[in-house]
């Protein structure tokens, strides 16, 4: 579409119209064909003669390539987006991992793989016509990798640097999400430990990782999803490639899988450090204390899903100092009533974290130590607020941002990509982006109240990294959440 309408302006525009051409629109003008010769003046709103008649693409509303979704007889699903263009995104045979890049190379391809806290994904963006060996190529990647010793050692080595990074990095919002999943869930599902303890990275050999490929990477746990491809043929190659392949772990059946639902339990973690050091230079980073305050909110495949994002969108807020300067993104709640205010808070963030059978919706705060008694009683304010009067133009701000943002990201072959992969492997379907705009735009000021006023009845979750001298009680933060107005119990000190 976009190249239509370029080449349409041009047509428009006329020769010589770029250097402060003469030419108006509407105005007499003797132009010529591209051969040479001269026609009468005609209109720019009318055809240029000898033109064909363009065709331009219509938008009704509907995407005409919905998601297809086929699931083989071994349990794995098969999901396609028919998408125009001729790239797609979607081991024994190679002995390193340059022999994978070279054979990538090939189709002009591009590979990677990610983990989130549920998912791991194996992602690859080639030419279409390359479909066969790429997905030849990502079922020896997951099925059949050789996981040699020297590979072992480099990975472990590579683990334990990261690990020693995390907790150096003035960038504290890694380990605060890993602190407040471990006070929400204590013990069970999403609250263990993403990052693999300091402890345990010696011991992970070939036999472990092939128990755990063994137990969770079957077939009804897959997804191959693909963009840009005909759904036959990725379903063809799914056949040949995934279809009774024996995985170089054997075949024996999964003996040891954890199904138990995540249990939202609520608590406190807190780690004491000293955080004076953590940018040095001509110009340090001054020394915070963080704290993040989480309530259980709900599951993805819940109704509540959609008004809980909008209001996590209405929360929104960032950092104090940010690219494009002040000004920048000041109608959210955060940043009105708590950046804009309290000028010595360096930060003030919601995030929302939504699970297959649980959800998360916290705010990361930071200030000086000495201020963070301050800082939490303006946070557990903020939480109190959600269930208090909604206004129209705020939640129809937060509604069209999280619309703007849905559709923007979906501009991405790839991120289209994910999104086909993560619905369907949740849900066994795909909610088209106009579905998920209607359930956006149907949210009320009523819903946000409920589902705000619902989430409060629950224990708080708390993190706190820093110097923690001044941290409320967890018993206090919980009776702020718990009051009208979310003050902190006052206390009295004989000696400071």
């Amino acid at each position: 579409m976009a190249a239509v309408v370029l080449a349409a302006t041009r047509l428009l525009r006329g020769p010589g119209s770029w250097g402060g051409a003469r030419l108006r629109f509407g105005a007499p003008a003797c132009r010529q064909f591209s051969s040479g010769g001269a026609y009468p003046s005609i209109p720019l709103s009318s055809p240029l003669p000898g033109v064909p008649t363009p065709v331009f693409a219509t938008v009704d509303g509907q995407e005409k390539f919905e998601t297809k979704i086929t699931t083989l007889d071994n349990g794995l699903r098969v999901a396609s987006q028919n998408k125009f263009g001729q790239f797609c995104t979607s081991t024994d045979r190679f002995d390193s991992k340059d022999e994978i890049l070279l054979t990538l190379e090939k189709h002009g391809g591009i590979c990677d793989c990610q983990t989130s806290r549920d998912t791991t994904m194996y992602a690859v963006s080639a030419d279409s016509k390359g479909l066969d060996t790429v997905v030849g190529l990502l079922a020896d990647v997951v099925l059949h990798p050789r996981l040699t010793d020297e590979e072992l050692e480099m990975t472990r080595m590579a683990v334990q640097f990261e690990l020693e990074d995390l907790n150096m990095r003035p960038d504290p919002e890694p380990l605060l999400t890993e602190m407040i999943h471990e006070a929400a869930y204590r013990g069970n599902t999403v609250g263990l430990h993403r990052f693999c303890p300091t402890e345990n990275v010696a011991k992970i050999d070939r036999e472990v990782l092939h128990s755990y490929l063994r137990n969770y990477y079957t077939p009804d746990r897959m997804v191959l999803a693909a963009v840009g491809v005909e759904h036959s043929h990725l379903v063809e190659c799914a056949r040949k490639y995934l279809l009774g392949t024996r995985p170089a772990w054997g075949s024996g059946k999964a003996v040891d899988v954890d199904r138990s639902v995540a249990q939202y339990t609520g608590g406190i973690v807190k780690l004491e450090r000293d955080m004076s050091n953590v940018s040095l230079g001509p110009a340090p980073f001054p020394e915070l204390t963080h704290i993040m305050i989480g309530l259980e909110s709900c599951s993805f495949l819940e109704g509540d899903f959609i008004p809980f994002a909008v209001l996590n969108m209405m929360m929104g807020g960032g950092g104090s100092f940010s690219a494009g300067g002040p000004g920048k993104g000041m109608f959210t709640r955060l940043y009105l009533n708590v950046l804009n205010r309290h000028h010595w808070m360096y930060n003030a963030t919601s995030y929302h974290h939504s699970y297959e059978d649980t959800g998360l919706l916290c705010i990361h705060a930071s200030a000086d130590p000495r201020q963070v008694r301050e800082m939490v009683e303006i946070i557990t304010k903020e939480f109190i607020l959600m269930a208090g009067t909604v206004d129209e133009v705020e939640l129809e701000r937060a509604k069209t941002q999280l619309m703007s943002m849905l559709m923007m990201n979906l501009e991405s072959r790839p991120v289209i990509f994910e999104d086909v992969g993560r619905q369907v492997l949740a849900t066994c379907s795909r909610k088209l982006p106009q579905e998920l705009c209607a359930l956006i735009r149907n949210v009320k000021p009523e819903d946000i109240k409920r589902v705000a006023s619902q989430m409060l009845r629950r224990k708080p979750a708390v993190a706190a990294l820093g110097d923690l001298t001044d941290l409320p009680t967890y018993e206090h933060v919980q009776a702020a959440l718990s009051s009208k107005d979310g003050r902190l119990p006052r206390t009295h000190r004989l000696f400071r």
